[in-house]
């Protein structure tokens, strides 16, 4: 018994240390999988708190992995891990069956599960879990309680501090497939004998009123008096993705600029901001101020956004404005607004806007290289 309560703490702290880490290196990520639940489930009034429960939540996680990890305040963490299981392992179970969210974002983007992996994972741990809870009574305390409470209250402190770290400067560990070093053309390709995504297509034709469906083999392709009113696909099989699949980007007026972008010479800035409202006036000026740094130096500047094309007319000012899929400005940069330097569409340098290098260190960067 004491053997398996050692391989019981070992793991269960482990998992739940990792767990809270991996959310705290990218706290914005962690709330934007509670902003995808909330809506998901209809709970978009609850969109506010995404990110106070993400940080919450990852603190958490690691301090109880911590504490049973460590034996002190043991069996305080045991307590904190059998409450959390207890809401996430049904939890699960409903997003296994629904799969309203294709990744739970148990790991964040360090470790990508399906929904019924989560749910078997929580299985294990949960197993784990009573079986220390059911041995917290033999369980004794290292230190004094007052020492031991210091050490968590420290540790919540620190661990809270990491999380806004990461928060306002970027995650000090990018998970994210635009990592600096990167040439995301690369990162696009299908790679050749790989599995492409395979549907099934029905189409619905209409004749005398009457709607029947046809599979691509039998559908009445050359017989007029059918009329075309609707075409069904359903995913059966899930293929391989490259890890940039979705970067496109387009001009106000509607133009491709992806390739453009990707295959400049030189060196280029672009500056995502998801939704120009949400980034704030003060960040915005100094964004377009630095645009126009770039523009007399002779570096390319670009403002990638998903807000709508009224909203940017209310920001023109002689700068690029491109669109992009928001989810797509997400994933490139955790940061409103964010900013990536880019080399013959290789990925230079990945900043916030709060560790944005000053600008005689894009100019002696782009100079050593002419």
């Amino acid at each position: 018994m004491k053997t398996l309560n050692i391989v019981a703490g070992i793991i269960v702290g482990l998992t739940f240390m990792f767990s809270g880490f991996v959310k705290a290196v990218d706290p914005l990520g962690s709330a934007y999988k509670f902003h995808d639940y909330f809506q998901a489930f209809d709970l978009g009034f609850f969109k506010s708190l995404s990110l106070p429960l993400a940080i919450l939540l990852c603190t958490a996680e690691f301090i109880a992995g911590f504490a049973v990890l460590s034996r002190i305040r043991q069996k305080t963490g045991i307590w904190v891990v059998i409450i959390l299981m207890a809401i996430f392992t049904p939890l699960t179970f409903i997003l296994a069956l629904t799969n309203p969210v294709s990744d739970c974002g148990c790991f964040g983007d360090a470790l990508h599960l399906t929904n019924w992996q989560t749910f078997w994972k929580n299985i294990i741990i949960v197993s784990f879990a009573i079986v220390l809870f059911s041995n917290r009574k033999l369980m004794k305390s290292n230190f004094k309680s007052s020492v031991e409470w210091l050490v968590i209250s420290i540790g919540i402190l620190l661990f809270t501090l990491f999380s806004f770290y990461n928060l306002r400067y970027l995650p000090v560990i990018d998970f994210l497939p635009y990592k600096t070093g990167v040439r995301i053309a690369d990162k696009m390709i299908m790679p050749e004998g790989v599995a492409a995504d395979e549907y099934h297509t029905t189409f619905i034709y209409e004749k005398d009123g009457i709607q029947k469906e046809f599979e691509l083999s039998n559908y009445p392709a050359n017989d007029t008096t059918w009329h075309f009113i609707d075409q069904k696909s359903v995913l059966m099989k899930k293929g391989y993705q490259p890890p940039i699949h979705d970067f496109v980007i387009t001009s106000a007026t509607g133009d491709d600029l992806t390739h453009k972008i990707l295959s400049e010479k030189g060196y280029s800035v672009l500056m995502v901001t998801k939704k120009l409202a949400e980034a704030g006036e003060e960040r915005l000026s100094d964004g377009f101020e630095f645009g126009r740094f770039c523009i007399v130096n002779g570096i390319g500047f670009y403002i990638l956004t998903s807000s709508g094309s009224d909203e940017v007319k209310s920001y023109e000012n002689g700068l690029q404005f491109c669109s992009a899929d928001e989810t797509t400005l997400k994933t490139m940069v955790r940061s409103n607004p964010g900013y990536l330097l880019l080399s013959d569409g290789t990925i230079i340098g990945k900043w916030s806007w709060a560790n944005l290098p000053a600008n005689d260190w894009f100019e002696k960067t782009t100079n050593e290289s002419k």
